[in-house]
């Protein structure tokens, strides 16, 4: 019986908590990282894969995607397994889609029939998202968002409030912050960060949301519109730093709507990244102009962000966000969740929000993708045998595991 199930060789390792970032190999045993070292000897594997010239990082975490796809009787998600693994996801967090209400049924027809892992921030309205229930404060109960938090560690991350935006003036009926207060109390009671999906106006101002927020909450959108990041200079304004400071997370969230590189170039020239790099996929953007993650990690990645960092942004970072710290790493022992890219050098475009584009001369793509050491996607058939020579088993179809 060999040492390792799987062994990947020659491939240049990035893995931003171990500190690597040279050309290693990496074995794997029963679903987990068994040993990572500058050469492991092929005849110590069963199956041996060559990947000279490509990254191999740990699993890209996609931390704000919309993938309650089953819910009735309206709904913008995607399925999550047609989505992930082509680009080297290998865990998902819906953010908000389901409430209270709907947990259940998430977790039963999704969550535990994905091979993608699927995570969850609860939305504090109880019916989820999407309705003109986000702006009835009946809804927003936060004894009950965190209960099932509590109930379900395993699957749920944290407390999501979004889409309170009441366009009609301020009322007792819509008081400005309950939507973020109620959050804030349900996120206390889990313990457990609160995400922020908001809309600055000028009697609910983005700066009075930042004091608002504890150390661990995230922001997310961070480089739409709407928010006063750049000040008249187009520098990014002291406020962000200091929110940073205390302890504030902001997320990338790109979406439809909320990645414009007029905000997003000056903020990142002066010093202000996003700390997680993050799609919000759903179906109004998979077709552009979002695609999917690692076209967004590309757009950072040609803004200038070197290309460890945006390993760091996509994996380590947001697993620490969600604090799940066993995820987006490479360690001895952790489950084997593995994204092999390639790096390409050229001529490419990439466009924002409004349709601005900008040209770089690198790309990302995924050529190979491992969740729990187990092959889900082989762009290139960097697995597969010659035709001429597979043996008589090949003429069995063998679709992947829910996929046939």
């Amino acid at each position: 019986m060999k040492e390792f199930d799987l062994l990947f060789t020659k491939g240049h390792i990035i893995d931003p908590k171990n500190n690597i970032n040279q050309v290693m190999d990496i074995a794997i045993k029963d679903g987990r990282i068994a040993q990572v070292a500058s050469r492991i000897e092929n005849d110590t594997a069963t199956q041996v894969i060559d990947i000279d010239g490509l990254y191999l990082t740990p699993g890209l975490i996609d931390m704000h995607v919309h993938v309650y796809h089953t819910r009735e009787p309206e709904t913008l998600s995607v399925i999550a397994d047609h989505h992930s693994f082509r680009s080297g996801v290998t865990t998902m967090v819906d953010t908000g889609t389901a409430g209270a209400k709907h947990f259940l049924h998430f977790k039963r027809t999704v969550m535990d029939t994905s091979k993608t892992r699927i995570l969850a921030f609860v939305n504090i309205v109880k019916s989820g998202m999407l309705g003109p229930f986000e702006q009835d404060i009946n809804e927003m109960d936060a004894e009950l968002a965190a209960s099932i938090v509590l109930a379900y560690p395993e699957f749920c991350v944290g407390i999501k409030t979004a889409h309170y935006w009441v366009t009609k003036p301020w009322d007792d009926e819509h008081p400005p912050w309950e939507a973020v207060d109620r959050a804030l109390e349900a996120s206390d009671i889990c313990k457990k960060p609160m995400m922020v999906d908001f809309w600055h106006r000028p009697d609910r101002t983005y700066q009075e949301l930042l004091q608002k927020m504890q150390p661990g909450d995230i922001h997310t959108h961070v480089y739409a519109q709407q928010f006063p990041i750049l000040d008249e200079h187009n520098k990014p304004n002291d406020f962000l730093f200091e929110a940073r400071e205390r302890g504030i997370n902001f997320d990338l969230g790109h979406g439809a709507g909320s990645f414009w590189f007029r905000q997003a170039i000056p903020a990142y020239e002066g010093g202000f990244a996003p700390d997680s790099i993050s799609t919000d996929l759903h179906i109004g953007n998979i077709n552009g102009v979002v695609h999917d993650m690692i076209t967004t990690m590309s757009k950072l990645l040609v803004m200038g962000m070197p290309l460890q960092e945006v390993i760091y942004r996509s994996t380590y970072a947001p697993a620490n966000e969600i604090a799940r710290p066993e995820l987006g790493h490479l360690s001895i022992g952790a489950e084997a969740d593995i994204a092999v890219l390639q790096l390409q050098e050229g001529q490419f475009g990439y466009v924002d929000c409004g349709q601005g584009k900008i040209i770089g001369n690198q790309r990302l793509t995924c050529e190979l993708t491992v969740r729990a050491g187990e092959i889900v996607y082989d762009v290139s058939g960097r697995t597969a045998l010659l035709w001429e020579d597979a043996p008589d088993s090949y003429w069995q179809i063998r679709y992947p595991e829910n996929q046939g």
